[in-house]
């Protein structure tokens, strides 16, 4: 999904397999979609989705859907394939198959269950799957991913829905006053010079954090920052820690 009508625009974020979305706009082979899951805008080729009907769109957005678990997998039909990455939507899957506006397919990985209320625990182990992930501006899948895709990702497997940029994100939660005080789970979110928020990750123990910087990485978090043993430097500013987690 991009800023502006254009191949070479911003990318702003993705959109996953199985994931919901409205047209506002056309220009041109150009469509202006929101996501249902964020509410994010931004710019498509039209080449780029399948149209469903009104019905299944509302039907979906009342649902709680499964997700992919699987780093890579596919669902399949008689005649057709589709490769589904980690964080993937498994519109009304049942366990064998999954529903796409009539449409069947079989999918036989590893799934979340959004009846199931995910633990910090279960957080951390699934944050540390996209561990050495690479970084993409804008990026929400394994194959590129930004600070905050990282972030709402990780939250989203586990049935928590995110906003989807870190300035954004930092007005949930409680308030951890100190770096001490950190649970495996938090999020710690950073600030640039003039104080605006850019950068955000998930704490783990012994005062680590991980976060997508270069790729999905582990730094050591502290009251002044992110501190970088790679570089000897500090490559973040700590502004504030939020719980989510009870």
């Amino acid at each position: 999904m991009r800023a502006d009508i254009s191949d070479k625009a911003e990318i702003v974020t993705q959109i996953l397999f199985g994931e919901c979305l409205q047209v506002l706009k056309r220009e041109g082979n150009w469509v202006q979609v929101q996501l249902a899951t964020d509410k994010y805008t931004g710019w498509i080729d039209f080449k780029q989705y399948v149209p469903v009907s009104e019905s299944y769109f509302k039907d979906w957005s009342k649902a709680a859907h499964p997700r992919a678990l699987d780093l890579i997998q596919v669902v399949s039909s008689a005649d057709e394939r589709i490769p589904v990455g980690i964080g993937g939507y498994l519109p009304f899957f049942d366990g064998i198959s999954i529903q796409v506006d009539g449409q069947s397919y079989t999918y036989s990985g590893r799934a979340t269950n959004p009846a199931m209320q995910a633990t910090a625990a279960q957080l951390i182990k699934i944050a540390y799957t996209f561990l050495k992930a690479p970084y993409l501006w804008g990026g929400k899948s394994i194959f590129g991913i930004d600070c905050s895709g990282f972030t709402q990702q990780v939250y989203g497997l586990c049935g928590y829905q995110l906003p989807r940029d870190a300035a954004q994100q930092v007005v949930l939660g409680e308030e951890v006053h100190f770096v001490t005080q950190t649970q495996p789970g938090d999020l710690a979110f950073f600030s640039n010079a003039e104080g605006r928020i850019i950068h955000v990750g998930i704490v783990l123990e012994g005062q680590k954090i991980m976060h997508a910087h270069g790729e999905v990485r582990i730094d050591t978090l502290d009251h002044n920052g992110i501190y970088n043993s790679d570089r000897k430097r500090y490559s973040h500013n700590l502004r504030i820690i939020k719980r989510l987690f009870s």
